[in-house]
């Protein structure tokens, strides 16, 4: 980035970019204006933009591992329920539709 700036001011100098890792896990990214240094607002510790970026690739990793374990328990919820329904005398399209299955045939 070229300089810090809001519409209508002159520039207020260079920024440069720093790279946190939180005590909670959490990473983040802020620019700042080069010289100075910024204050955490929370426990954590300033890394290497190489560091910063294998703890984001990790926190997607654990995002989408997460996301993968809903969607399985979702569909595992949705079968049985749609197997429940057959099983009690409701039509095939109306058990789907309760349920919320969407697989190939009967689970």
């Amino acid at each position: 980035m070229d300089g810090m700036s809001i519409a209508g001011t002159a520039p207020v100098g260079q920024t440069v970019d720093r790279y946190v890792i939180y005590d909670d896990g959490a990473a983040g990214h802020l620019q700042v204006l080069d010289g100075t240094e910024p204050v955490l607002m929370r426990p954590g510790r300033f890394v290497t933009e190489e560091e910063y970026g294998a703890r984001v690739l990790e926190l997607r990793e654990q995002t989408a591992r997460y996301i993968a374990g809903l969607t399985a328990e979702d569909d595992a919820r949705q079968a049985a329920d749609y197997a429940a329904l057959l099983a009690a005398g409701v039509a095939e399209e109306s058990a789907r539709r309760m349920a919320g299955y969407q697989g190939e045939g009967r689970p």
